[in-house]
């Protein structure tokens, strides 16, 4: 695995201690590794793309996938509110189990890493057919494809569809869906809006509400609005960049 060039040997070796760092593992095999073998709470500690000394924090809260800073400096580690002298101080940290509180309002107790090694069978299948279709395909058409992940979660105040009222409803944003509930603890969605139909998220003044945005489907525009003018254009920044995706054909 790579380290970023100015980082020292020494800095490298003390993280590859840490059992549950993942190295420079990226932020969508984070989210895929932790909703498909994590559990409520798990977490890990990887590279970031934002430069040398930054690391993230990928944290499993439910059905999404938060992502924290967590920075290197020469003195230690800062990570949150907190700065912390030596590796083992940040460590022990997280042996205490702490709560991480975002703008959603969503409060996340970090209750196990995910180890980087994992123990494996030594199992393969055998090949007992191995023939070619001939389709007239070539490496070209070899078009590497998955879906995007990129996922939120958190209170939002939505407007009603026919009597125009505000109720507060729990979203969840995963792949190319975004589902509300009645609440945080219902399991089944009241709808599932496939952003596939979406034409546009924007930031919306007609409401007569701050922190306002809309997502603008054929049959209808849905108006959300968030706590904070912060988590509203997070929503707005992760819809659109799943949009594009969309648009690429991804």
């Amino acid at each position: 695995m790579s380290f970023y060039s100015d980082a020292s040997s020494e800095d490298s070796s003390e993280l590859e201690t840490l059992g549950w760092y993942h190295y420079d593992l990226s932020r969508h095999a984070a989210e895929a590794l932790l909703l498909s073998n994590g559990t409520d709470g798990s977490y890990l500690l990887r590279n970031s793309n934002e430069g040398p000394g930054c690391l993230a924090l990928s944290v499993r809260a439910k059905d999404s996938v938060k992502h924290f800073h967590v920075t290197r400096k020469d003195n230690g580690y800062a990570f949150g509110f907190n700065e912390y002298a030596t590796l083992q101080d940040f460590v022990n940290h997280f042996a205490n189990q702490p709560l991480l509180g975002s703008d959603t309002g969503t409060l996340i107790v970090l209750k196990c890493p995910y180890p980087w090694r994992v123990e494996e069978p030594s199992i393969y299948e055998s090949v007992r057919v191995h023939t070619a279709l001939q389709s007239g395909r070539t490496e070209n058409d070899l078009v590497p494809n998955a879906p995007s992940l990129g996922t939120k979660e958190g209170y939002l105040v939505k407007q009603g569809a026919i009597v125009k009222n505000w109720k507060q409803r729990w979203f969840t944003l995963n792949r190319y869906e975004l589902k509300y509930f009645k609440d945080k603890m219902c399991e089944e969605p009241i709808r599932t809006l496939n952003l596939r139909a979406c034409s546009a998220v924007q930031f919306d003044y007609s409401q007569d509400r701050v922190n306002c945005f809309c997502l603008v489907f054929p049959e209808r525009t849905f108006y959300l609005c968030a706590k904070t003018g912060v988590e509203a254009d997070e929503w707005i920044k992760l819809l659109r960049w799943k949009l594009s995706q969309i648009s690429k054909g991804r």
